[in-house]
């Protein structure tokens, strides 16, 4: 089957009330981003969903498009998630088993294994490399950018917004600007979101990622519109859910 078949067709537990219904029931929207996310607690997600809060896509989806999710844990899991990101449970699934990742071939990530070593100390050893580059390009030069700035991305944080990492001192927004100015992502700001995100997984992890089989599964991203496939992106490391990082769904005006 192709990706439009599998997705079409798989039938995955929702987070609002774990009845078990494919992944587009209740669409009527013309076209439907479905987003096929790595773990819960994965960098991914939780930076994905904040461009969807960001971008209003919670609350009032571009004009024709209805939003779904898929990502690897439980319902807890999936409930935590959406406490933490806003994301709405009635849209959002979960794949315990990562089935549906393996159905469309999404990348599995690093597999070296250590002699002896267990399937657990292996995901974290793949994982850890992953997080250095090796098996996940373009994850570096991501982390970089996200410690140096971009001036072909927007602002991040507004400047009377607090942020708590939990890690540093509550910062406020204004303060970024003496990094750099204004209007456009300032050094440390993207960092600072992404150690936010960092502290919230690494201090739930065990509601998160209750088994750790697929600690480097990655994801992707699709647009369904009528009975055709008229987006897909297939994440090929860490930090590389969408073509670009600078404004993840800026894809979408093109379609």
């Amino acid at each position: 089957m192709n990706s439009f078949e599998i997705l079409t067709q798989a039938r995955v537990e929702r987070v609002s009330d774990g009845e078990q219904l494919p992944i587009l029931s209740g669409c009527k929207a013309y076209k439907t981003l479905v987003l096929v996310l790595p773990h819960f607690g994965d960098f991914d997600p939780l930076e994905y969903a904040w461009w969807l809060k960001r971008d209003g896509w919670f609350d009032a989806p571009p004009a024709g498009f209805a939003l779904r999710a898929v990502g690897i844990g439980d319902r807890a899991a999936g409930q935590r998630f959406c406490d933490y990101t806003g994301f709405p449970t009635e849209q959002l699934f979960v794949d315990p088993t990562a089935e549906l990742h393996k159905q469309l071939g999404l990348y599995e990530g690093l597999a070296l294994k250590l002699p002896g070593g267990s399937d657990s100390a292996n995901g974290w050893l793949n994982l850890l490399l992953m997080c250095a580059g090796i098996g996940s390009p373009g994850t570096l030069k991501e982390v970089f950018r996200g410690y140096l700035g971009d001036r072909a991305a927007p602002q991040l944080i507004a400047d009377d917004e607090v942020v708590k990492t939990g890690a540093l001192p509550a910062i406020k927004g204004e303060t970024f600007k003496f990094a750099g100015g204004k209007g456009f992502q300032r050094p440390f700001e993207l960092a600072t979101l992404r150690l936010r995100n960092m502290g919230e997984s690494l201090g739930h992890w065990e509601t998160y990622v209750p088994k750790g089989d697929f600690l480097t599964q990655r994801g992707g991203t699709f647009v369904i519109e009528g009975e055709q496939m008229l987006y897909e992106h297939r994440d090929l490391g860490i930090l590389g859910f969408a073509k670009n990082m600078a404004n993840p769904l800026a894809f979408v005006e093109t379609l």
